[in-house]
């Protein structure tokens, strides 16, 4: 069974990925488990299920879902100023045609969700340098959003959707409102209850050697070639909400069935609105997908009208979230590798899941961005 899947994975291989591992659930049960390749090409270590991988932008769902624990608890509300907890965000400015001008609006918790907030995705902007200058490259995730905050926004928050490092302001808000670092936050509320023991946000330098090869397509040379650093990671102690998640297969599969099912982490009622599409027409003008889908609270989300059933996202290496809670359906699909050309093709898992266990499907879907 799920043949055409495989077959669409194998595929992936023959395009340069070095290798790839698959996990679908359906109703509770694992329904396919398909891996292929390799982890270390030089090595010619095959993949083999146990791969601690950089996940990337696969750690967006993790961090809204952490920010929401703490909703629940009426710790903030959506609609309040982010400069109501975090002062330095009080006086933004914009950069615009005419100049730097101070910001019509000001920045809301909710702009971060939907990243409307007006940041950018520059980590080598001058702000950030001088983080890294000042702190000695230690970063910590508190002072990247200090730091960020002292850069003039691309646009007024809330005109546009651009994906940025609102994840990242995100993930400092939880320990301003916790009172916890941001990984110890994500380690006590959500990984140690659901048993992923080989999920870190800030995996100490001594056991980065546990990490699986990361690797970057080279297109002239149309293969791949070794990364030797995480350049999302902007130092030691920058647990980055918007990338900075190591996991693997099987503990992400956890995460996707705990909101696939509900309560464990968040009440249904919860998860319901962070996988509710928020975005106005305006601002999905800039949001990619939107023929597709929506964009809800720091995740793609069904949208009225719209052929996608599932939510979830995606990572810079290949990590692949979809969440069907109408047919019972969480895969998770990960690989080691930047720039891939399989990027967009990485929906049609997704499909081809579906057509093969005879659900009706819209249409093809690709991912049309490949930043994440």
């Amino acid at each position: 069974m799920f043949e055409k899947t495989k077959a669409l994975c194998n595929s992936f291989l023959e395009m340069g990925v070095p290798g790839f591992d698959l996990i679908v659930y359906k109703d509770g049960q694992c329904i396919l488990r398909q891996m292929g390749g390799y982890s270390d090409i030089e090595k010619q270590t095959p993949i083999c299920g146990k791969e601690k991988f950089h996940i990337f932008s696969c750690s967006k769902p993790i961090t809204v879902t952490a920010a929401m624990q703490l909703w629940e608890k009426g710790l903030f509300r959506l609609e309040d100023k982010l400069a109501d907890y975090m002062p330095e965000f009080q006086c933004m400015t914009v950069k615009t045609d005419a100049g730097i001008v101070p910001a019509a609006e000001p920045i809301r918790i909710h702009h971060l969700f939907e990243m409307t907030a007006g940041f950018s995705y520059n980590l080598g902007s001058p702000q950030l340098k001088e983080l890294q200058k000042h702190t000695g490259g230690v970063c910590r995730t508190r002072d990247v959003a200090r730091y960020l905050a002292k850069e003039p926004l691309l646009f007024h928050p809330g005109d546009q959707y651009l994906y940025s490092l609102c994840h990242d302001v995100l993930a400092a808000l939880v320990e301003v409102v916790s009172g916890q670092l941001f990984a110890d936050y994500v380690q006590e509320h959500i990984f140690d209850p659901l048993g992923m023991t080989n999920s870190h946000f800030l995996l100490p330098a001594e056991r980065l050697g546990e990490v699986s090869t990361l690797y970057a397509f080279d297109p002239v040379q149309k293969k791949a070639v070794m990364q030797n650093m995480h350049s999302y990671r902007l130092g030691t102690e920058h647990a980055s909400g918007g990338a900075g998640c190591v996991s693997t297969v099987e503990d992400y599969i956890k995460f996707a069935e705990a909101l696939r099912t509900g309560e464990q982490l968040l009440k249904r009622s919860t998860i319901r609105l962070m996988t509710t599409d928020r975005l106005t027409p305006y601002q999905k003008r800039t949001y990619a997908p939107a023929d597709t889908c929506g964009y809800g609270l720091g995740m793609r989300a069904p949208a009225a009208g719209l052929p996608r059933r599932d939510y979830g996202w995606g990572g810079a290496a290949g990590a692949y979230l979809a969440i069907d809670e109408p047919n019972g359906i969480s895969l998770y699909y990960a690989q080691h590798m930047l720039s891939s050309p399989n990027q967009g093709l990485r929906g049609t898992i997704y499909t081809t899941i579906l057509e093969e266990l005879g659900i009706s499907v819209a249409h093809t879907v690709t991912d049309n961005s490949l930043t994440y």
